[in-house]
């Protein structure tokens, strides 16, 4: 019988497809954590108060007046 083809594939392309799969595979890893971190970084950003939502809650719980807080609003716009 004739020979087939992984017995007279060289080592060599074995060793090649071998670091090409684990360069593949290393970088999804690397993206799936690079998505990751960038998603919880945004969220942690997203739940810090505005100045206006500091704002808004003193006028609430009866630390500034109306006039305070109307003055203070035009302040940061």
């Amino acid at each position: 019988m004739g020979n087939t083809w992984w017995t007279t594939m060289p080592w060599g392309w074995m060793m090649v497809g071998w670091l090409f799969m684990l360069l593949f595979w290393g970088g999804v890893i690397a993206l799936v954590v690079w998505v990751v971190l960038r998603l919880t970084r945004r969220k942690e950003r997203e739940a810090e108060p505005t100045p206006l939502d500091v704002l808004k809650m003193r006028y609430a719980r009866g630390e500034i007046t109306k006039a305070e807080f109307d003055q203070r609003k035009a302040d940061l716009q």
